[in-house]
C-alpha cells in the first residue's frame, strides 16, 4: 500500500526501547526495513514501506514492552499513515503528542513516550 509508507525516528532510551516502539507499530504497518540495532547510537530510525490490512485495534499493542526511559518519537508520511502511527503508539504506551506540522503531501508528528 503506498498510502501506508512511514519513517519513524527515535531519541532518547536505548535500542531495545527503540526496538520495543518499532515492534509495536509492526501490528500496524508490517515489518520495517530493519530494527534498530547500534546500541550506541542515540537517534534510531526505521522505516516502513508497506502495510497490513490490520486497523490499530486488531492486535497492535497487545502485550507491548515496556520502556525504560522516555522516548521521543517522530513519524513522518502520509496523513493516513501518521494518524495510523499515533493511534497504535498512544495505544501501546503512554505518550503525549508534542504536535503536528502538515505540509502538501506529507505529515510529521512528535509523540514523547514515557515508562
Amino acid at each position: 500500500m503506498s498510502g501506508t509508507q512511514l519513517t519513524v525516528t527515535l531519541s532518547g532510551g536505548g535500542a531495545d526501547d527503540a526496538r520495543a516502539v518499532v515492534r509495536a507499530l509492526e501490528g500496524t504497518f508490517g515489518a520495517p526495513d530493519e530494527l534498530p540495532a547500534d546500541d550506541n547510537a542515540t537517534v534510531h530510525m526505521a522505516t516502513f514501506a508497506g502495510g497490513t490490512d490490520a486497523s490499530p485495534a486488531d492486535g497492535a499493542g497487545a502485550g507491548a514492552e515496556r520502556l525504560s526511559a522516555p522516548v521521543t518519537v517522530t513519524v513522518q508520511g502520509t496523513p493516513e499513515a501518521v494518524r495510523r502511527a499515533s493511534d497504535t503508539l498512544t495505544r501501546a504506551f503512554t505518550a503525549r503528542d508534542d504536535g503536528a506540522a502538515s505540509g502538501d503531501q506529507e505529515q510529521e508528528r512528535q509523540l514523547l513516550l514515557v515508562p
